[in-house]
């Protein structure tokens, strides 16, 4: 009990709250560059546009989903060249929103950043880089996933279980893959020195929180949630936005809870 009121104390102090809607600002701005790099490598990777789409719709509510699907549409029949320009526009916005995320973990362990801006930045582009190919290989791993299982039951005269089985290894992939990445987040963006395993609490968090908050505010949209009826054209750029900023809240907490464990090791710090 101690420990969450002393969480909520932290939230409070630490303005979680707007720092999570600002993570979501970037979020939104980082979306569609994003979208736009990975389709433009198509040609150069096993996998398709549905592919790419289809990991979104595990976890978008519909209402967004919908518009991201169209808006990506009308963007890849406009412009011809659009891999140098989602590349430049991935990199930088998504660089913002990484920098906003090392700005919110500052403030959770309480400590100024002393990096040098071009250092900074540097780091936040070369978390961007490895965000993008982490996301590519969670594309890429159900693709070659699928076939090894097809491969290994046809070859070996494996049951149906045993693909079942392997489908079901394939999400545990995924998963670990999300944990990777806050692992490396929480670990390197905030400006303090510290140890790989100490930043798993937080990592662990913010890999279940992730799917568990996407899962439940789908649920919920798709279900009890009309906010077209309220917003109209627009409803499914709200359900976006108070998507992203459901995540930004998760990933701050992370950060929050590696913050008040570091406090508890060295309380003198």
């Amino acid at each position: 009990m101690m420990l969450v009121t002393e969480l909520i104390k932290r939230v409070q102090e630490d303005d979680v709250m707007g720092m999570a809607a600002q993570l979501a600002y970037f979020f939104l701005l980082s979306l569609f560059p994003l979208l736009l790099f990975l389709v433009t490598l198509l040609p150069y990777l096993p996998i398709s546009s549905e592919d790419i789409l289809g990991v979104i719709r595990e976890y978008a509510p519909e209402e967004s989903m919908k518009l991201i699907e169209h808006n990506l549409g009308e963007i890849m029949n406009q412009n011809g060249r659009l891999l140098s320009i989602g590349a430049i526009a991935t990199i930088w916005s998504a660089s913002n929103g990484l920098a906003s995320i090392v700005k919110a973990f500052n403030k959770a362990y309480n400590v100024k950043e002393s990096r040098h801006f071009l250092m900074a930045r540097a780091m936040s582009i070369l978390l961007t880089f490895a965000m993008i190919f982490v996301f590519v290989v969670a594309l890429i791993l159900p693709v070659f996933g699928r076939q090894i299982g097809i491969f290994f039951t046809s070859a070996y005269g494996f049951t149906d279980e045993f693909l079942y089985i392997w489908n079901a290894m394939r999400w545990l992939i995924s998963f670990l893959l999300l944990f990777m990445v806050f692992t490396v987040l929480y670990w390197i963006a905030p400006n303090v020195k510290q140890k790989c395993l100490h930043v798993i609490p937080g990592a662990a968090f913010a890999s279940v929180g992730w799917n568990v908050v996407s899962l439940a505010f789908a649920y919920y949209v798709e279900s009890y949630g009309n906010y077209s009826a309220t917003y109209g054209s627009i409803g499914g750029v709200i359900v976006l936005m108070i998507w992203f900023y459901l995540l930004g809240i998760i990933i701050i907490f992370g950060g929050e809870i590696n913050a008040m464990s570091s406090e508890r090791r060295n309380p003198n710090c």
